[in-house]
């Protein structure tokens, strides 16, 4: 087989999409021991943030797209949701009416993640029929599976990963080449969870955070959520915390003191922190939700709210003026209108399983949503809390009411600018027609 031949592409092609691949996960033989001289068994599932990894397997298939997720046991006992099957020939019954599953087997050892799942289940294995890491992942494509089950099963069938690939190899030949991106880790004994734990945290960082919250904020929540993963705290709960801290500082701002302004603002700052731990747990524990991405995006419109009326009302208090308010009704209307036509233009209709916000645009590279994406960071908290070492937050308070109708301006502009765009797309393509 010519090195022209044993290369796998990586395509969204309509037909690797349509075929949910399959994902058997073998025995570890040998378990060797952990730090306290116990057995790494099967039956342990080492939990790694929370989650055993049988278990993370189970559900990071899912996210991924993968159909149903198998675990060879001789015992037969289903664990962790995947399904038990006790040799090749029972897993063979299962789907030898479809020729179109490719096949993921690996060690039940894996660390799963969903990035590399969807990669592999996205992958179009051209002229070779199957594609492995050695002793890590081997996948078999759909057109092969049937008789690579036959080959797993032949003379008492392959009870782990190297004597499956040591099989394929004596059917198919040598395998194809995996590029260097996709690149899965095994969890073989305790002294490897700290190093699991920190490429999943890892994992978790946006290219969407600002500049202060990459560099303060995300460190911080990364450690709370790597403590709290193991813990009974759901996702909802957390931006629950969240949002009390937050509106629990508004009422620092009442007071001109330099001393409780920065109270306040060091409150708003462990909100914003906090409110990066509900996104972590959901995504370390699979608990994703609607639900929950609407909480997050109005409970930090509430906090936002809460703060700048409090600014408001304590400059109203210390000037012994009523035009302050004003201000305060600028800065909550605006940010308020710009969240309500973003949550009804963008989010409402959101039916995929992704994040419900990522953006104010439907076209997040052009400049100016790039510019509006950027301005809704919550780098500003910084500047609340140096203003507020002098007792100065109601200066924040002026930027406010002046910036927030202004950004629902230019939310509204782009949008329509958006949708002019699309009718003459359409307009075009249809006198083309």
């Amino acid at each position: 087989m010519t090195d022209d031949l044993n290369l796998v592409q990586f395509v969204r092609s309509p037909a690797a999409m349509q075929a949910a691949p399959i994902l058997v996960l073998l025995p570890v033989p040998g378990a060797p021991l952990d730090a306290a001289g116990a057995a790494w068994s099967q039956d342990a599932d080492p939990r790694v943030l929370g989650l055993g990894l049988v278990r993370r397997a189970v559900l990071a298939a899912r996210r991924a797209g993968y159909g149903r997720v198998f675990l060879l046991t001789e015992d037969g006992a289903e664990t962790a949701g995947a399904a038990a099957t006790p040799d090749w020939s029972g897993l063979a019954a299962t789907f030898r009416s479809s020729r179109t599953t490719p096949m993921l087997i690996a060690p039940a050892s894996i660390l799963a993640e969903t990035e590399w799942l969807e990669r592999l289940a996205e992958a179009e294995i051209e002229a070779a029929c199957w594609t492995a890491i050695p002793n890590r992942i081997a996948m078999i494509a759909a057109a092969a599976a049937l008789d690579a089950f036959v080959a797993l099963g032949a003379e008492g069938g392959a009870r782990d990963l190297a004597a499956a690939e040591g099989r394929l190899a004596r059917r198919f030949g040598s395998p194809a080449t995996i590029p260097a991106g996709i690149d899965p880790m095994l969890v073989e004994s305790s002294a490897d969870v700290p190093a699991a734990e920190r490429r999943l945290l890892r994992a978790l960082v946006k290219d969407t955070d600002g500049f202060m919250a990459r560099l303060v904020e995300r460190p911080i929540s990364l450690q709370i959520s790597r403590r709290l993963a193991s813990t009974a705290i759901t996702p909802n709960q957390m931006s629950l915390i969240s949002i009390v801290v937050g509106v629990s500082a508004g009422p620092f701002f009442l007071s001109p003191l330099p001393f409780w302004q920065t109270i306040g603002a060091l409150l708003f700052l462990a909100h914003s922190i906090l409110d990066g731990c509900d996104g972590e747990l959901a995504r370390l524990k699979f608990q994703e939700s609607r639900w929950g991405g609407i909480l997050d995006f109005w409970g930090d419109n509430v906090v936002h709210s809460v703060i700048f009326a409090s600014m408001a009302a304590g400059w109203s208090l210390s000037a012994g003026a009523a035009w302050p308010l004003m201000l305060g009704v600028a800065a909550v209307l605006g940010g308020l209108g710009s969240a309500s036509f973003v949550y009804w233009r963008l989010m409402r209709v959101k039916l995929d399983s992704g994040p419900l916000f990522t953006s104010v645009s439907t076209a997040p590279d052009q400049r100016l949503a790039r510019l509006l994406d950027g301005a809704s960071r919550r780098d500003f908290i910084y500047l609340v809390l140096a203003l507020a070492l002098f007792g100065k937050s109601n200066w924040f308070l002026l930027l406010a009411a002046v910036g927030a109708p202004i950004y629902l301006f230019l939310v509204i502009f782009l949008a329509a600018r958006e949708r002019g765009l699309k009718t003459i797309r359409a307009q075009g393509g249809s006198r083309l027609d």
